[in-house]
């Protein structure tokens, strides 16, 4: 998917708030600036020298974009921290023409590095923020893929709640396939034909329609693909709607009709406590996905929106591992109790 920083915010922010990419990317580029606080500013006439613009052009994009900028590092400060940045920036590198400008000033606008490369993702007239957000992007790119060992097929299952809601959810899709043969009385196509109404429900896709947005293989199987959060929602429908089948054959005394199935799944899937849960599931799948894995599942775009720092961290941090790591951990852990008995 081809990503226009300049018109997404969204892609901006995923970028902006992942700490690994922006480590990756600080080293990379290597811009230079005044150390204040902790850490490195810039102030509005150097980012204008820079992106060889303009000062009115950096205000003008202060004035479109304040909140986003405020948001991510740019302020206008005064007092006490002026007197501290004035302190910095006769330390440093800084030309006299700009600091003879500030010299007396009561308050001075500064950008941090991420308010910089917010602007820089911001801005069309300058050919350096071209440059630099083609780097950003090919930066963020292989830091995710290097962080999650070469590919983002799978990145869910580095999340240190996937193996637990995998194994659960691998006991109720047992109960609901038993469910299915015990109580319905139609072919084999049962199983695809409620799975898949089970889905909708949840993310508005057919299985053939998620696989077509992940980019999947013929044998990759859907539910590996599956976050803990959407695997846990699966598993409640899964759960919930074999008893309501048992308990519906059960009053009949006999085999449910296909017709008879679809009206109960259509009470089922209206019951009220599912909307929170279907809420989030959606926020989370469209939003991961996108931002991890590049796709974009159109049926779910008004669920998508930035990612937070902590999902970065759970999924590319040190928690995050791979599958086959966590199920040695689980080996080892089941054959220690085995031991105690």
């Amino acid at each position: 998917m081809s990503k226009d920083l300049t018109s997404s915010s969204i892609h901006r922010q995923n970028i902006l708030n992942n700490p690994y990419a922006l480590q990756e990317i600080e080293n990379a580029t290597r811009i230079t600036g005044i150390p204040f606080e902790g850490k490195t500013v810039v102030l509005k006439e150097q980012v204008a020298a820079f992106f060889e613009v303009t000062p009115r052009t950096v205000e003008n994009y202060l004035s479109r974009h304040e909140e986003e900028l405020v948001r991510n590092g740019y302020e206008v400060i005064k007092g006490n921290r002026l007197k501290s940045l004035k302190r910095a920036i006769k330390t440093s590198d800084v030309p006299e023409m700009i600091f003879g400008n500030i010299a007396r000033t009561p308050q001075l606008a500064i950008f941090d590095f991420r308010a910089f490369l917010n602007l820089a993702m911001l801005m069309v007239e300058s050919e350096r923020a071209r440059l630099l957000r083609q780097i950003i992007l090919d930066i963020v790119i292989d830091t995710i893929n290097q962080r999650s060992g070469g590919g983002t097929k799978y990145i869910n299952q580095r999340d240190e709640d996937f193996l637990n809601s995998w194994f659960e959810e691998e006991n109720y899709r047992k109960e609901f396939t038993d469910a299915l043969r015990d109580t319905v009385d139609m072919g084999k196509f049962k199983y695809s034909i409620y799975t898949n109404k089970i889905y909708v429900s949840i993310f508005r896709e057919k299985a053939q329609e998620y696989r077509k947005v992940l980019r999947l293989h013929e044998k990759d199987k859907v539910r590996d693909t599956f976050y803990a959060e959407i695997l846990d929602l699966v598993a409640s429908y899964e759960c919930g709607f074999a008893d309501v089948l048992r308990r519906a054959c059960a009053e009949k005394g006999r085999k449910l009709t296909s017709w008879e199935v679809d009206a109960l799944f259509a009470d089922f899937e209206q019951q009220a406590h599912w909307k929170p849960l279907i809420e989030k599931a959606r926020n989370k799948m469209a939003s991961r996905d996108l931002a991890f894995r590049d796709a974009l599942h159109k049926k779910l775009s008004e669920y998508v929106a930035p990612l937070q720092r902590d999902e970065f961290e759970r999924f590319l941090g040190e928690k995050s591992k791979e599958l086959a790591d966590r199920l040695e951990e689980a080996k080892d852990v089941m054959k220690r109790l085995k031991e105690r008995e």
